[in-house]
């Protein structure tokens, strides 16, 4: 009697079913198929042996990676070698569904390992009916765990990265194509537009943006002076030309326009203007997302020409599988299909033909070149998808070939063997993702200490506040205000009270000048009080400026303290009274 135990790897862990009458089972087949969707008839044949649940959903993806891979993985060894009865009389078999990891079982078990036939039957079954085998497990739980697995396996083979997303750059190529064809459309209708009010201008100025500006800038012809020579000038940038549109606006056929309809065409030449700068500025996004997602693409053949082979492909992935040849006529189909049905004669490029190197070669160099070019681009592309650090070294050494082969059809110089540009490339490209990973390594530690240092900050704030909070001394914003203010005003009063102290006292002489100035203060008070409107005379002036400059020697000698004020004020009382 052979003991069957069958090993199910799902989401939620490790499960070995135990096989009851394996003999009968192996003879009736047909019988197991239709049992297998019976949960009852099931139950009587498998029941479940040993479960081994994963500890948290980091364990199951690991589990996974090593099934995938054809590797045991620590978990499931010492989950068999606990639950698979390996001695005994009985011969234990391990059936497992899948052939890769039976091999590697059998390799570290040294047991018979038995897939397909059965095993996949009852496979079957067991992946049907798992979560009523399994107590505790409900249907719900077990889709949940599948479908998070699922997403953080897929998430981890694909390795997606935020940053080297090619599908803004099919967007962004779609978008400029779109602009293009709109504000050329755009720029037209302003030409007509305008050109009723000033026809000469569309022959001096035949750039569709410059015309747009200069529509919005003019406005009505012959309000234009010499005033505005200077403001044409700059949108020009030619002064021949700015005094050729006004010599043609004083002799201008153009009819008269009225003010609302100058006022429209202004408007909408505005929209054409920001329009046009928009575009100039998807055009440097587009080039930064090239130098990001396909750097040495973008240095073989030109962003945008690299960016429509992308986006015609569907994806960089889809354009690094396509053979040269496929990449060679990109762009052309309907030409290839249309040859084909013809038998005429195939086209030689498609969306490559932007390049400049096939504009640059001679007519009958061309489909040379092109087959060459689509070569190095396939490389490009195929190095960008699957590079770890993405550099423009490769992008740069194919380029450089194609000039080598360019020249070598123009002057027969012989060009350099691709073996030995391939070792330089690989060898600077190493040097140049080295240093890449060095500056990102030096980053990511300064992140760290900065991150570190706010959390140490934090903690030191939180320990003060509760040390605070405990004594009761728990202060707000203002009362630290006042606290601090209170301890500026006790140390100018220390710093004034340490020249009393160390015998700054009041001589005799000073007491007199004081007492002085204190009875010529009095009169003038009672003067101001009573409203006495007298003229003030000379002796007066004199006594005032006397009383000035002996309050001010007071001031300079004695700092005030909150002593001599007090005096003061009770001698000023005194004279008062």
């Amino acid at each position: 009697m052979v003991l069957l135990h069958v090993l199910y790897e799902h989401a939620a862990g490790y499960a070995l079913f135990a096989v009851k009458e394996v003999e009968e089972i192996g003879m009736l087949l047909p019988q197991v198929e239709e049992s297998v969707l019976n949960i009852g008839k099931f139950n009587s044949m498998v029941s479940l042996a040993a479960f081994f649940p994963f500890k948290s959903a980091q364990a199951a993806l690991e589990n996974m990676n090593a099934i995938s891979e054809g590797v045991v993985h620590a978990d499931l060894k010492l989950f068999l070698e606990t639950n698979l009865p390996l001695s005994g009389k009985k011969k234990a078999v391990l059936g497992v569904l899948d052939a890769k990891i039976g091999a590697a079982l059998q390799e570290e078990f040294s047991i018979s390992i038995q897939t397909g036939g059965v095993v996949a039957e009852i496979g079957r079954g067991v992946r049907l009916h798992f979560h009523s085998l399994v107590k505790g497990l409900t249907a719900q739980a077990a889709s949940k765990a599948q479908l998070g697995l699922g997403h953080s396996y897929s998430r981890a083979k694909v390795k997606f990265n935020v940053n080297r997303v090619d599908n803004m750059i099919i967007q962004s190529i779609a978008l400029l194509d779109q602009l293009d064809k709109d504000i050329n459309t755009f720029s037209m209708r302003v030409r007509e537009w305008y050109g009723y009010h000033f026809p000469e201008l569309i022959k001096i100025v035949p750039d569709n943006s410059m015309y747009c500006r200069l529509a919005q800038l003019i406005g009505n012809r012959k309000e234009l002076s010499e005033e505005n020579l200077e403001s044409l000038e700059e949108v020009v940038m030619d002064s021949a030309k700015a005094q050729a549109i006004l010599d043609a606006s004083r002799s201008s056929m153009g009819m008269d326009i009225s003010p609302i309809d100058l006022i429209n065409i202004e408007r909408f030449s505005d929209r054409v203007v920001s329009l046009a700068a928009y575009r100039l500025e998807l055009q440097e996004y587009l080039r930064s997302k090239m130098s990001q997602v396909a750097p040495n693409l973008a240095a073989l053949i030109g962003e945008v020409v690299g960016a429509r082979l992308i986006s015609h492909a569907g994806s960089l992935t889809n354009l690094a599988k396509y053979p040269a040849s496929t990449v060679q006529i990109l762009g052309a189909e309907k030409a290839l299909f249309r040859a084909l049905k013809t038998r005429g004669n195939t086209p030689k490029y498609g969306l490559i033909f932007h390049s400049t190197f096939i504009g640059r070669a001679a007519a009958k160099n061309k489909g040379r070149i092109s087959r060459y070019l689509a070569n190095k681009c396939t490389i490009a592309s195929r190095i960008d998808c699957f590079a770890e650090v993405p550099t423009s070294v490769f992008g740069d050494k194919l380029r450089e070939q194609v000039e080598e082969r360019l020249s070598f059809y123009e002057t027969g110089d012989v060009p350099r063997k691709n073996v030995d540009v391939m070792k330089d490339a690989v060898k600077e490209a190493t040097d140049v993702a080295a240093e890449i990973k060095r500056k990102l390594e030096k980053k990511e530690k300064k992140r760290k200490k900065r991150e570190k240092k706010l959390q140490e900050l934090q903690a030191d704030g939180e320990t003060n506040g509760e040390a605070e909070v405990e004594n009761g001394e728990a202060e707000t914003p203002v009362e630290k205000k006042k606290k601090k203010k209170l301890a500026a005003e006790e140390m100018e009063v220390q710093a004034s009270e340490a020249p009393a102290e160390n015998g700054a006292e009041d001589t005799p002489a000073k007491k007199k000048k004081k007492r002085k100035a204190d009875e010529v203060e009095a009169p003038a008070e009672e003067a101001t009080e009573n409203g006495a409107e007298e003229t003030e005379t000379p002796s007066k002036k004199k006594k005032k400026k006397k009383t000035e400059a002996v309050e001010a020697e007071l001031e300079e000698e004695i700092p005030e303290t909150p002593v001599t004020e007090k005096k003061k004020k009770k001698k000023k009382k005194e004279t008062a009274e």
